[in-house]
């Protein structure tokens, strides 16, 4: 004779109604421990997938921050889809020699700092730190986050920005 099916949940709640002994297993009052666990403790935790990039490493900022870098616009000129010459924008970032890490870009957490480095008429582009990173660890340079420069002579003059507008115009 055949056992008929019968739900699991009756051995997890008190059964109502009058109760037959063949209807509920005796282990019915105490709640068993699913097999389900035993499998998940037996495995070491899988490594959590991380989204983005990674953490900064110590002293790194990260990939996100906000900066100013020295740079102006530039135009090259090419003909568009009717043969016509016209002239295309771009922002060239500004780098720098520097003795110690060679062809480097700076990078600057304020611009006041900027500003204090290398004068009020430096153009400049706000950007995030980590794609400048990328971009210029393309032509071999890296990043040199608020440098100290020595105070001398500033890269761009009011006038030097006159000149050029007229120049680009």
């Amino acid at each position: 004779m055949e056992v008929p099916i019968r739900s699991r949940l009756y051995d997890y709640v008190e059964h109502v109604g009058p109760r037959s002994s063949s209807a509920v297993p005796p282990q019915a009052g105490k709640p068993r421990r699913s097999r389900l666990l035993d499998y998940a403790e037996a495995q070491p935790p899988a490594p959590r997938a991380t989204a983005g990039p990674p953490a900064p490493r110590p002293g790194v900022p990260p990939y996100h921050t906000p900066v100013f870098v020295p740079a102006h616009p530039r135009y090259v000129e090419a003909e568009d889809g009717g043969g016509r010459r016209v002239r295309v924008p771009f922002v060239a970032c500004e780098l720098f020699a520097d003795a110690t890490n060679g062809t480097v870009a700076f990078a600057f957490t304020t611009l006041d700092r900027l500003v204090a480095a290398l004068g009020e008429a430096q153009p400049w582009v706000a950007t995030s730190i980590g794609p400048l990173a990328e971009g210029v660890r393309e032509h071999g340079a890296t990043v040199l986050l608020d440098p100290r420069i020595a105070p001398g002579h500033p890269n761009w003059r009011p006038e030097d920005l006159a000149a050029y507008a007229r120049k680009v115009r």
